[in-house]
């Protein structure tokens, strides 16, 4: 019997989603497989899980590859399609027990039927996959998944569904059993945070989850929340990001531009001024807080001095962390059909970006010399701050524990402790 081979691409989500899988398939029985948990986020990610298909059937000659992912929801013909695929699986299906056990190697010879890919806009349930601990030292809780809005450029939806929740006495009860382990922080995460709660009795908001789990879950010593929707950001959020200090001050936002005109074009529900606004409120409320954003450079229609107002963002809300990315169509949404930015010029705008973007975390990071940090080890050598700075130290510390330390410089894109 060989294990199965796992191979996970995109978000942090389908890495916790891989976790899940690998549970459902030892349960199942199923060896002597490959699995390839996909991403749909752009054009190239397609590409990279077709190269990723063809290097794994390459390694593991004679093995059934299983594709599954955002990818394979959204375009299950095109892995079909591939000589090395053996079976297409659904974002829905590859969360359900029966699916696992169906996928037995000896039920795999001679298949016929291909994808099992159903209708994920149907889907009205998060899967109940809560595993205990993804991650070493930190775990991450998926409490969403799916998302209701359609921006013009995002296939997403069409891979994930529409927005489901996690029920807060859930999420709370997993979170207990994570600390009682001994995690130290806890990550929340979904495809769409600040939805949360909306297709729950009562429609409670995420500042309502965090607080809740800050109240019952005394023993947990930090909370973090990955990346949210900063127009969507409740006054109970707001609330905790000002008076909880077990709430890491640390958000990532999904601002995707800083020019009005692309982000009406992109169908957001936020404009410059709003993005700009919500920083300084943060700001105000928790002075120590460290914001990141993703941007696209070269959506279509974008002019240079469009592509500027974004660069200016940078500045105006005193980002931090960027993730840039350059625009990619995707078969199948708005965007694809809009006048496009040449390649060339989408991605010389994103290498400005980064660069903008690493002038800004080489600033923060000097900003940082000299002060006194809580920092989660990853590794005896290696951690990261209350802010997610990753932190080299100069001396061994104990693994997955939170020391006090004094950052004495900067080298790259780590401080120093």
């Amino acid at each position: 019997m060989t294990a199965p081979v796992f191979s996970t691409l995109g978000c942090r989500l389908n890495a916790y989603e891989t976790e899940a899988m690998k549970e459902l398939a030892a349960a199942a029985g199923v060896d002597n497989a490959v699995i390839v948990n996909t991403c749909a986020v752009t054009a190239e990610a397609v590409r990279k899980a077709k190269q990723e298909i063809r290097r794994l059937a390459r390694e593991n000659p004679g093995a059934p590859v299983i594709v599954t992912g955002c990818a394979a929801q959204t375009e299950p013909e095109t892995f079909a399609a591939m000589p090395e695929v053996t079976k297409v699986i659904g974002n829905t299906e590859k969360m359900q027990p029966e699916t696992w056990s169906g996928l037995r190697a000896p039920d795999l010879i001679g298949l016929t039927e291909k994808v099992q890919v159903d209708d994920i806009m149907s889907v009205r349930e998060t899967a109940g996959h809560l595993i205990d601990g993804f991650g070493r030292h930190r775990a991450y809780v998926q409490v969403q998944n799916g998302c209701d809005h359609r921006c013009t450029f995002c296939i997403i939806p069409y891979g994930r569904g529409n927005s489901r929740s996690v029920p807060a006495g859930v999420v709370v009860e997993q979170i207990k059993r994570l600390v009682d382990k001994g995690f130290h922080e806890i990550v929340l995460t979904g495809v769409d945070l600040t939805s949360w709660g909306a297709d729950l009795p009562a429609t409670p908001r995420l500042g309502d989850l965090v607080m809740r789990i800050l109240r019952l879950v005394p023993d947990l010593p930090r909370l973090r929340i990955s990346s949210i929707d900063s127009i969507e950001a409740d006054e109970m959020l707001m609330q905790a990001i000002a008076t909880e200090p077990r709430l890491m001050p640390h958000l990532h936002l999904s601002l995707q531009a800083g020019d009005d005109m692309i982000l009406k074009r992109m169908k957001r529900r936020h404009l410059r001024d709003d993005a700009i606004r919500f920083c300084e409120e943060a700001r105000r409320l928790r002075p120590d807080i460290v914001l990141g954003a993703d941007i696209i450079a070269g959506f279509p229609t974008e002019t240079e001095q469009m592509f500027e107002n974004s660069v200016k963002l940078i500045g105006d809300c005193g980002l931090t962390f960027l993730h840039v990315f350059p625009f990619s169509p995707r078969k199948g949404t708005p965007a694809a059909r809009m006048p496009q930015v040449n390649g060339a010029v989408a991605k010389a705008r994103a290498a400005r970006l980064r660069a903008e973007g690493e002038l800004a975390l080489a600033r923060y990071l000097a900003s940082q010399t000299g002060q006194t940090r809580q920092i989660l080890t990853e590794t005896p050598r290696m951690g990261r701050t209350e802010h997610f700075a990753e932190v080299r130290f100069e001396s061994d510390q104990p693994e997955g524990q939170i020391v006090t330390a004094r950052i004495t410089g900067f080298a790259g894109q780590q401080l120093i402790a």
